[in-house]
């Protein structure tokens, strides 16, 4: 066994033990599981965030692929998609969302914008 193939045995020992599980998306954007090795290529090359939206200079929102499941409890899909926004008033300013698909990240998106621009007092659409 050479040294690459007792770290990849070991990796995915822990991976077991832990309970981690990696996910990437696929080319119509349908979030597949991978391994760690996957992953890390995915972040590198792939369309890991989904949308960026500046309101104005002192506010944007940011919608991602997290690639990691962060459904810290109960059992359903994993949640690897986040949006959030960053400044604004302070009733706004860091609110974040987390969905389990890229189409409703894109919705979510789309509602964090129209929520960050009536919160400065933007005409919303």
């Amino acid at each position: 066994m050479t040294d690459d193939d007792e770290f990849e045995r070991r990796l995915r020992d822990l991976q077991q033990r832990w309970g981690v599980k990696y996910y990437k998306l696929d080319a119509d954007n349908h979030v597949v599981e991978t391994d760690l090795f996957g992953w890390a290529e995915f972040f590198e090359t792939g369309p890991r965030f989904i949308d960026l939206t500046e309101i104005t200079s002192q506010c944007r929102v940011s919608t991602v692929f997290l690639g990691l499941d962060h459904r810290f409890w109960g059992k359903g899909p994993p949640v690897v998609f986040e949006t959030m926004i960053f400044g604004g008033p302070d009733d706004i300013d860091q609110s974040q969302w987390r969905y389990t698909s890229y189409d409703d990240a894109v919705t979510g998106h789309k509602a964090a914008v129209r929520q960050a621009r009536a919160a400065l007092k933007q005409r919303v659409k």
